[in-house]
């Protein structure tokens, strides 16, 4: 397995642009079995989930051609598609358990393995598949796979999710568009990329309506060809703004809608961090002198993302008093705590809540990569830290994040792969 060698400490200055949103590209490219007509995707990330999805899809029966940069698909579905979505490609992505909502919804059958992923909490299906039953699947789980099937058109109904769940969301919305009458989902979740896939849906003949947290849907009969561009990623977008932040850096981060990471950007302004924004760029400068903040809790869109909990933790370990951050979207998603402290890092766990001393002088060390945000928040800690440190398991970082060596590299980061 490849590993990252990183001499600390860097200042970040230059630009970097944001890739496309691998959170956005999933649902999408998922809902793309709902047509019968071409379907070209542009903007989309090189990473390794949106690998996994297009090998999904042609295990089913899609034909994709890619471009030449790998970035946009062009996705054409054979009239005899498959319902089948086996261990193999399912276990390493939650994000496949997307499928289901579709192939119900169009073909009337599924059998699905439950799906695997980053180890950060239960993350339970249950959600997706008590919405789907609402609305006229019919399943039951044996061996690992979901077996589902419905009888005809899924039908509309109103369905209201006990829990803000992402996932079941989308999974909801995806295969009410070809049900028959009118679906009213309530207790949504609102993400920018929940709205990109509901935008793209639109753009194909979808009837879609939101107010807050309630979204409507009439079914319609079929979907038309389109193309669609993908939304930039918020998080990785978030992830060079806590950089700049943490490193006394000048950085410019661009193709990005500000708006979408008001909230971070908010958070980072209290800390210290001059920022300014224009219809599509970041400029932000981060402080000579960190500010902490008392307490950080992660919450659903609008609130602070889960995704950039394990950051943030990094830069309240650099700041100049005691802060705490409360995880309330994951109970598992401390994992990174034990690697930083390995850094120098004094963090105190005591369920979901990690309380954190700043002032932390990093020395550089060995590491080893748990899950794809954890490992991130490793290579900025890596980046503030003095002296060498080695990353490993960094197939975790290519999960989610396009390039990011030779992103670093430009903006100042010594960075350095170290092929297995």
């Amino acid at each position: 397995m490849d590993k990252f060698l990183i001499n600390g400490p860097c200042k970040i200055k230059g630009k970097v642009s944001i890739s496309g949103s691998k959170n956005a590209s999933l649902p999408i490219l998922a809902a793309t079995l709902l047509f019968n007509k071409p379907v070209i995707i542009k903007n989309l990330p090189r990473v390794r989930d949106i690998n996994t999805m297009l090998n999904l899809l042609k295990s089913l029966g899609s034909k994709i051609t890619l471009s030449n940069d790998r970035k946009t698909a062009k996705i054409i579905n054979k009239k005899n598609m498959k319902t089948f979505a086996g261990y193999s490609l399912v276990k390493t992505m939650r994000g496949s358990i997307l499928v289901l909502g579709p192939l119900i919804s169009k073909f009337y059958k599924s059998k699905i393995s439950l799906p695997g992923g980053c180890l950060i909490g239960a993350r339970p299906v249950d959600y997706h598949l008590s919405a789907l039953k609402k609305l006229g699947m019919e399943y039951k789980i044996r061996d690992g796979y979901i077996l589902a099937k419905s009888n005809g058109r899924l039908k509309g109904k109103k369905i209201k999710f006990p829990k803000i769940s992402v996932g079941a969301t989308e999974n909801s919305i995806i295969a009410s568009c070809l049900a028959k009458g009118k679906t009213i989902l309530k207790n949504c979740a609102v993400e920018p990329e929940i709205k990109d896939l509901t935008r793209f849906l639109k753009k194909a003949g979808a009837n879609i309506k939101w107010s807050g947290r309630t979204c409507t849907i009439i079914g319609i009969n079929s979907l038309t060809q389109t193309n669609y561009t993908v939304m930039a990623d918020r998080i990785e977008a978030g992830t060079f703004c806590v950089a700049a932040t943490l490193t006394k850096g000048n950085l410019q981060i661009k193709n990005l809608d500000p708006k979408i990471i008001n909230t971070e950007l908010e958070l980072l302004k209290k800390v210290g961090a001059k920022i300014k924004t224009t219809t599509n760029n970041i400029f932000i400068k981060g402080p000579d002198k960190i500010k902490s903040i008392k307490n950080i809790k992660t919450k659903e869109f609008p609130g602070i993302p889960t995704d950039l909990q394990a950051q943030l933790m990094v830069l309240m370990c650099k700041s100049n008093g005691k802060s705490s951050i409360t995880e309330s979207i994951f109970e598992n998603r401390f994992m990174h705590v034990a690697e930083l402290q390995r850094l120098g890092a004094k963090i105190n766990v005591i369920n979901n809540k990690a309380i954190i001393q700043g002032n932390t002088k990093f020395i550089g060390a060995e590491l080893m990569s748990s899950d794809l945000r954890a490992s991130v928040a490793l290579v900025l800690a890596a980046i503030v830290a003095n002296g060498k440190s080695i990353i490993g398991r960094v197939y975790h970082l290519e999960r989610g994040y396009e390039n990011i060596e030779n992103k670093l590299q430009k903006i100042g980061v010594k960075i350095k792969r170290l092929k297995k």
